[in-house]
């Protein structure tokens, strides 16, 4: 079994973080990326809203450059999948890597993000970084002036269609059911701005396009009636899913699978257990707040660690 001080799983903005941070302290962190190396900016094109890049930075350019200053600290970043774990407190942590390779961890940093849940259709995928996006904060400055869709029936998709409906000149907010799940508050700001239009019993049946999205075809669930309209960008904002399945037996989470910290904090339930990034965050899931999580939970695995190896005073 190989033993290691600090063992960080996901990459990421959050996870190169903590393990440049964990690299300075001289915790020796042992990096496994996971099935998608960077996380979701991987798929992101230009990233203009990240401090330090005035002309805007392509996003698995900037993850790139993450990965770089990681190794060049000190961090063994490795390919592999963390696919089981075992919990105590105060460690050691064991983890199983592609369910063979065994390591002992003192501390454990987990910044295994969350994924976007998307709608399933053949050209969203295609048109994913062109056109489509999962997050309206991250990429609306682009549509600026233009018209654009967005899928959702929930908080978030209505306060990205107000956030959107301040840059964009038109919004159609595209809704699966007859009334939103959204809060009281936001269904009111929703329906009183007036370039917004909400579609209710509406689908997405193909986002159409070549290069970049040009417009969308929705179907009328009750009518079976469908409509074109042109658009130049495509929202979804049905939901994430913290990639937090593996740590369920062991670290507490909230109804939806987000990882509990102790508020302020990086601490888990489990003492030497640490979290970082969109695995903890549902409200913010910016790469700018993953990475200050990131160097949170670096610096209280440091602290933690020196405190447990601390020689008592005589």
């Amino acid at each position: 079994m190989e033993k290691v001080e600090c063992l960080i799983i996901g990459s990421g903005p959050a996870g190169y973080t903590a393990a440049i941070y964990a690299a300075r302290a001289d915790m020796k962190p042992v990096m496994y990326e996971g099935l998608q190396p960077g996380g979701q900016l991987t798929i992101t094109t230009e990233v203009e809203n990240y401090p330090g890049f005035p002309h805007g930075v392509q996003g698995p350019e900037m993850m790139s450059m993450f990965k770089e200053q990681a190794v060049r600290l000190g961090t063994d970043v490795r390919f592999g999948m963390v696919t089981s774990v075992e919990f105590k407190q105060g460690g050691p942590q064991k983890v199983v890597v592609d369910g063979t390779h065994e390591i002992e961890a003192q501390a454990v940093i987990i910044s295994t993000g969350a994924s976007a849940k998307w709608l399933g259709i053949p050209s969203e995928q295609r048109l994913n970084g062109s056109g489509v996006s999962a997050c309206a904060v991250c990429d609306g400055f682009f549509y600026r002036g233009q018209d654009v869709a967005i899928v959702g029936a929930g908080d978030t998709a209505c306060e990205e269609a107000s956030y959107l409906s301040k840059i964009c000149s038109k919004v159609y907010m595209l809704v699966r059911k007859e009334e939103f799940r959204a809060s009281k508050a936001m269904q009111h700001r929703v329906l009183t701005t007036p370039n917004i239009e909400v579609l209710f019993n509406t689908e997405t049946d193909e986002i159409l396009g070549d290069f970049g999205v040009e417009a969308v075809r929705v179907k009328n669930n009750q009518t079976g009636e469908t409509r074109e309209f042109p658009i130049k960008g495509f929202f979804v904002a049905i939901g994430h899913t913290p990639n937090t399945d593996i740590f369920k037996p062991y670290i507490n989470m909230d109804d939806q699978g987000y990882i509990i910290t102790t508020p302020g904090t990086s601490y888990t339930n489990v003492e030497g257990v640490f979290c970082s990034g969109d695995a903890q965050d549902k409200i913010y899931r910016q790469a700018v707040t993953a990475a200050g999580s990131g160097c949170m939970a670096a610096l209280d695995a440091e602290r933690w660690l020196s405190a447990k190896h601390a020689v008592p005073q005589a």
